[in-house]
């Protein structure tokens, strides 16, 4: 049964843990995440499965698949840091990269969601839970902004409008001096697509605004600088080749050449 307090954009939030499952199922070579397999009986039901396909279980673990890839190299950098996870949902990054002591995770989400996660995965000292409103930047409060920090926001800021990005960024850029964010972002015409899979989905009140056809026009609003642009599907393409179905093949081929690209983000919030 599903949990009735999350409604709207909380509710998404077992889309990304159905893919996880499935894909670390079919192909664990390539992307393997324990945690999300320990919370399949939690799923409410099985609709998302039954309703979506392989190329969207793909592009959802693509996007985990690189994150932890520049996660890693984050933490590389710089072994003492925090790393905020806003709009955490049931994402288990902490325990798929078992960072070292001195990097602390914060999962911040709304507190409906932060409710759900704390009673499936309960929270440690180095993965804090935060509730809070994304563009409400009180959360902060329980943050060291002196040390480096890398804000994450995957499959959120779709949801919301390109002047309430731009605002939050500015917000962003104050807070956190030493900060740096990673985000995902499709064009145009792939958030077109990616409303009608959440529909699918059996999800109505939900629906995707902000896109990057231009990351430059982006960074110049915002006043920041562009480290990294990192494309979904360039990896899994080549690892898993043949094995993906012919459909889920020339989808993703497509997704990274036309005007369905998805890629992430990494800005240098103070240049």
């Amino acid at each position: 049964m599903k949990d009735s307090k999350l409604q709207g954009v909380a509710d998404t939030l077992y889309i990304p843990l159905t893919a996880r499952i499935y894909v670390s199922k079919r192909f664990p070579d390539f992307f393997h995440d324990s945690k999300s397999l320990e919370l399949e009986s939690a799923l409410p039901d099985d609709s998302i499965g039954r309703r979506t396909n392989e190329y969207a279980h793909l592009a959802s673990v693509c996007r985990y698949y690189n994150l932890d890839a520049m996660l890693r190299r984050f933490i590389g950098r710089f072994p003492i840091c925090n790393v905020v996870n806003l709009g955490c949902g049931l994402e288990t990054a902490w325990w798929r990269l078992q960072p070292p002591e001195g990097v602390t995770f914060y999962e911040m989400d709304l507190p409906e969601v932060i409710e759900t996660r704390r009673r499936l995965l309960g929270s440690s000292v180095g993965d804090r839970l935060v509730a809070g409103d994304l563009f409400d930047l009180a959360w902060a409060d329980a943050i060291d902004a002196s040390l480096p920090t890398l804000l994450t926001v995957s499959g959120v800021f779709q949801y919301f409008r390109e002047e309430q990005v731009l605002d939050f960024l500015r917000q962003a850029r104050e807070r956190f001096p030493e900060g740096e964010i990673i985000f995902d972002a499709t064009g145009s015409q792939g958030i077109a697509y990616a409303n009608r899979f959440v529909r699918r989905t059996g999800n109505t009140s939900a629906e995707m605004h902000f896109a990057v056809d231009d990351i430059r026009r982006l960074t110049a609003l915002s006043a920041t600088a562009l480290v990294e642009e990192r494309d979904f599907f360039r990896d899994p393409l080549r690892i898993l080749g043949q094995r993906l179905r012919p459909y889920t093949r020339i989808a993703m081929r497509v997704a990274r050449h036309g005007s369905f690209r998805s890629a992430l983000y990494h800005l240098k919030l103070n240049p």
